[in-house]
């Protein structure tokens, strides 16, 4: 007997979603995504992607038996995703969903690991809490990606500092973590490989670091005067911005490591960077 083609359904197809794609159908997976747009229909079938209109018949066009990958963020009402997949989410293989590390609240520059308690202290992190429950409670197995800072081709320090639009923003202390969208991918494709199911994976870089050195390495990198350094409480920060600096947190990938045998392509940002400038 033939054996059926796997399938990724991608509810939501950004970034993470579209690099996760390019490895699943580099070995032949099909890959159906949703889409809010008609206009975007044609696009995401030049890609070689299935598209389906993401609207209240949604439910009816699951493909079923695929794993699905979910990214999109929850709202006042919920997982968008969840809202309209929940009652046909026991036809998936697989449902991975990502969610932020926003979910740990204030460490105080503490390490999270994949085991601790989620203690949320914004109104988006309180969402992706109930969203990750959300999917648990309709499917145990999901595995949570809890995803720290994204940077990537078109969407990192170097864009902002060509722009005119980054600073450094100076807070004592302060530190993130961050992972490269081809990271996210990769650690994405070899918890699907390895089946993990039902595990909280942190797909993140190995050497968190305060903003300000990401800044100041990109300048230098581009051969661009340092942007003005700011004390944070000086600055005009949009809201994601100041949630970003509300919180302090280093994040720990061991488990993940170990449970996917994934490592990261670039474990610090100056690799990330420095493989962004030399591909553009």
């Amino acid at each position: 007997m033939k054996k059926q083609q796997d399938t990724l359904f991608c509810v939501g197809f950004g970034d993470s979603a579209r690099a996760v794609a390019g490895l699943v159908r580099a070995e032949g997976w099909r890959v159906v995504a949703t889409t809010r747009s008609e206009d975007k229909i044609a696009s995401l079938r030049d890609e070689g992607v299935e598209p389906v209109l993401f609207d209240e018949t949604l439910a009816g066009y699951v493909p079923e038996g695929a794993h699905w990958l979910i990214s999109t963020p929850p709202d006042e009402t919920g997982c968008p995703a969840f809202n309209a997949l929940k009652a046909v989410a026991g036809t998936a293989d697989w449902i991975g969903y990502l969610s932020t590390t926003g979910v740990y609240g204030d460490l105080g520059g503490g390490w999270a690991f994949e085991w601790t308690p989620v203690n949320p202290q914004s109104e988006a992190g309180t969402r992706r809490v109930a969203a990750e429950a959300d999917w648990r409670s309709v499917f145990p197995e999901a595995t949570l990606f809890r995803l720290p800072g994204i940077y990537g081709p078109g969407r990192s320090a170097l864009d902002r500092v060509r722009e005119g639009k980054a600073s450094r923003l100076i807070k004592k202390g302060q530190v993130f973590s961050r992972i490269h969208v081809d990271d996210i991918a990769a650690c994405v494709h070899a918890a699907i490989d390895r089946a993990v199911r039902g595990s909280v994976l942190h797909p993140c870089d190995d050497y968190p670091a305060p903003p300000q050195d990401v800044i100041t390495y990109a300048a230098e990198l581009l051969n661009i005067e340092l942007p003005p350094a700011i004390p944070v409480e000086m600055a005009r920060l949009s809201p994601m911005a100041m949630r970003f600096y509300s919180e302090c947190k280093r994040m720990s990938n061991a488990r993940t490591k170990s449970i996917t045998g994934w490592c990261p392509i670039y474990p610090d940002y100056q690799t990330g960077l420095k493989a962004i400038l030399d591909t553009e």
